[in-house]
């Protein structure tokens, strides 16, 4: 029966270690594992003692027992300790262990404890083995009850106490002399009692391991499916309702209540709290924190793709819609009016002018001027229509449903007539509206839309209306140029830009001196006029790849022809960043002396150093700068002591009118302009043989035009000798040289 004890109590201590693995109340667990452990040795050493023969091992067994028995009523102070929280166990530990050492060194050395010696089967003790055994004992109880006294008596808590007594009288009586087989036998089940107390709080720390476990279990899962509806959820609210009714549930609380509060910096904070005042441990505690920190953090989170949202779609100064947002609400919207057959409006408009009024009176001011575009659209509109920012000072309105072509002219005149700008300028920035309707069957295109209601506000900048509308004859116009555009491109491509060559004849003796190199584009076997697509190759950057072509033809020419050649260099040319590199590719290394680079004057208007510095490197590698159409320009007198200039090119306009008295006084004043600057004089569009001789009686050394000669792929002739010429007071050109010259 001993070693049956002691196999029972090897099984507690088994459930103990499961019991302090799971660590909960992890003191406890330790040392009723080690106050178990004692008992079993006293159990096993009983068992052992009545199967072994009288003799020294009996004795040595004995020794055993008596020492295991100190352990087991020494060890129940700390675990008393830590099941109760009572103080002042340190001095009652030393003391009681003092007192069992003593007892075990007079066990060995005197018969006071045992007497050494076994009678009828049954160990004879000395007379101080009751005061050895049971003084500790009474110790030990008197502590018990100071420990438990005041505190409430759980069914486990009793059961422990009961068990305890029973095992501490048996171990009183056990301890009685005389030595009987009765004392022995309470010697041997005295623990019994209280391993049985010890296998039922081993039980009950067990079950309320596994209940606090299930428990925490069930407040992760609750935890876990808050978050996963947080993802879900439209509203904080909704966040915050899913997370009370969890709580709710899982403590078994319907008073419990939650509030969600925004802070500063789009911080959120959330509380949980009992209405019925229930007092929380803490796991519930912690619980009811780690779902308000979740609840916050989705709010935080949801607040945070709200503004995101909104930043993405929404422009940040006027607060109206961005291009993106209107790309999607436009693409709905003309999905919308396919299925109900109705038509959609788009009104495209730019403020005229944004730019020079931004920059004289600064960007806050054009800020508030966005602003103000802004508010007066919704207020010409209405605040439920649908208006974004596109970019920069272009806006756009979309009308659904939208009227007939008649009232959206009213509506566009509208909103550019009732525009008040701010400010005192004399010229206010005006708003410019552009029109484009989508009706039912034609193709859902939404950045087509976009698209014509610009090219319909760009119509209205040109036109100088203010309000357009892209419809049949802007459609066919944009259409036209669209496709001269490609064909440009493709002419450009496939080398359907050709050089044509003019001569540059000396005035007196009427030889070509040098060439003037011209771009013509040969299409369908027929030459276009320069001004049908020059101004096109300029805007689209063209004229740039044109420009190279042409430098390239010069050096060809000024080879074949043996004369120097001069090339027309357009604005958008002169304001490429690597001009200068441009004609050193397409030119070559070598003869830049017989090189010319022909400017208008409108190149003068771009960036003047940038101009300077490509004019400058050139020039000092030979190559000779003329001024092209002078007199038409702007600013061009300021910037004759700036520029490199050799030559001045005298427009047209002004030899037509060589016959009249002002206009041959222009020409003596450009003239003499030339000449105190030091720079040759070229006169262009010589028609007329009145006109040449003018011309050479006022000096100007080079002529050109098509008397002399017309442009043309091979090295022009010049035109018929006139029949009958003017005679001048000095001897005529025709009488000074009876034959013309003319190189080949």
């Amino acid at each position: 029966m001993q070693c049956l004890v002691a196999g029972v109590v090897i099984g507690l201590c088994a459930m103990h270690a499961g019991w302090w693995r799971d660590g909960l109340r992890r003191t406890e667990a330790t040392w009723t594992l080690a106050w178990s452990a004692s008992l079993a040795g006293v159990s096993l050493v009983n068992g052992l003692a009545g199967a072994v023969p009288p003799g020294a091992a009996t004795s040595g067994l004995l020794f055993a027992r008596h020492v295991l028995i100190g352990a087991a009523i020494t060890l129940s102070l700390p675990a008393v300790r830590a099941f109760t929280g009572a103080r002042g166990i340190r001095w009652l530990v030393v003391g009681v262990s003092t007192w069992y050492a003593a007892g075990a060194v007079l066990w060995l050395s005197t018969d006071l404890v045992y007497a050494h010696r076994i009678v009828d089967g049954l160990p004879q003790y000395g007379p101080l083995a009751p005061a050895a055994s049971l003084l500790p004992l009474l110790v030990v109880a008197v502590y018990v009850m100071r420990a438990v006294r005041g505190m409430t008596l759980t069914i486990v808590g009793a059961v422990v106490v009961v068990t305890g007594t029973v095992s501490t009288m048996l171990l009183v009586l056990s301890a009685v002399p005389p030595p009987s087989a009765f004392t022995e036998l309470l010697m041997g089940v005295w623990a019994l009692p209280l391993v049985l107390g010890l296998q039922v709080v081993a039980a009950a720390r067990i079950g309320a391991v596994r209940r606090e476990g299930d428990r925490r279990a069930a407040m992760r899962d609750a935890l876990a499916s808050v978050s996963n509806a947080a993802w879900l959820a439209k509203t904080p609210e909704q966040i915050l309702e899913r997370a009370c009714d969890e709580a709710r549930s899982l403590l078994a609380d319907p008073s419990i209540e939650g509030t969600l509060r925004p802070l500063a910096r789009h911080r959120f904070i959330t509380e949980f709290y009992s209405v019925a005042g229930r007092t929380l441990d803490a796991d519930e505690a912690a619980f009811l924190r780690d779902l308000a920190r979740m609840v916050s953090g989705s709010a935080e989170r949801q607040a945070l793709t709200t503004r995101l949202r909104r930043a993405a779609y929404t422009d940040s100064l006027t607060d109206l819609h961005n291009r993106h947002a209107l790309d999607r609400y436009l693409a709905a919207a003309l999905e919308k009016a396919n299925v109900e057959r109705s038509r959609v409006a788009v009104l495209f408009c730019d403020l005229d002018g944004f730019k020079l009024a931004n920059d004289r009176h600064g960007h806050e001011w054009g800020d508030s001027l966005l602003v103000l575009v802004a508010g007066h659209l919704h207020a010409v509109l209405g605040p439920d229509a649908y208006v974004a920012r596109h970019g920069g000072d272009e806006f756009v309105a979309v009308v659904e449903r939208a009227p007939d072509a008649a009232a959206l002219r009213a509506l566009a005149r509208r909103i550019r007539d009732e525009f008040e700008s701010p400010g005192d300028d004399v010229v206010r920035t005006a708003l410019t509206v552009g029109i484009s309707v989508w009706s039912p069957g034609d193709i859902v295109d939404p950045s087509a839309l976009v698209r014509e209601a610009d090219l319909a506000m760009l119509e209205g900048k040109r036109s100088h209306v203010g309000v357009a509308m892209y419809d049949a004859r802007l459609r066919a116009r944009v259409t036209a140029v669209t496709t001269a555009r490609r064909d440009l491109e493709a002419g450009v491509r496939d080398g359907q830009i050709i050089a044509h060559f003019q001569p540059l004849t000396d005035a007196l003796t009427l030889e070509v001196v040098g060439l003037e190199v011209l771009a013509r584009w040969r299409r369908d076997g027929r030459l276009r006029r320069p001004a049908d697509w020059l101004p096109m190759a300029e805007d689209s950057g063209l004229i740039v790849e044109i420009g190279r072509q042409m430098f390239a033809a010069a050096r060809r020419g000024m080879e074949r022809f043996d004369l120097p050649v001069a090339v027309n260099v357009a604005a958008r040319q002169l304001d490429e960043p690597d001009f200068v590199a441009h004609v050193e590719e397409a030119w070559g290394t070598t003869d830049w002396d017989r090189l010319t680079i022909e400017v208008t004057e409108s190149a003068l208007l771009y960036d003047a150093a940038h101009v300077r510095a490509s004019l400058a490197t050139l020039v000092d590698r030979g190559v000779r700068i003329a001024l092209d159409d002078f007199g038409t320009g702007y600013n061009s007198l300021s910037r004759l002591g700036e520029l490199p200039l050799h030559v001045l090119k005298i427009d047209r306009t002004f030899v037509h009118d060589i016959g009249t008295t002002e206009g041959a006084a222009v020409l003596r004043a450009i003239l003499a302009l030339a000449e105190a600057h030091g720079l040759e004089v070229v006169a262009e569009g010589v028609e007329r043989a009145e006109e040449l001789t003018a011309l050479v009686e006022m000096g100007v050394a080079t002529v050109q035009g098509h008397m002399l000669g017309r442009p043309a792929a091979n090295l022009p002739v010049r035109g018929r000798r006139p029949r009958a010429v003017p005679r001048p007071t000095r001897p005529t050109l025709f009488e000074s040289l009876p034959s013309v010259l003319v190189r080949s």
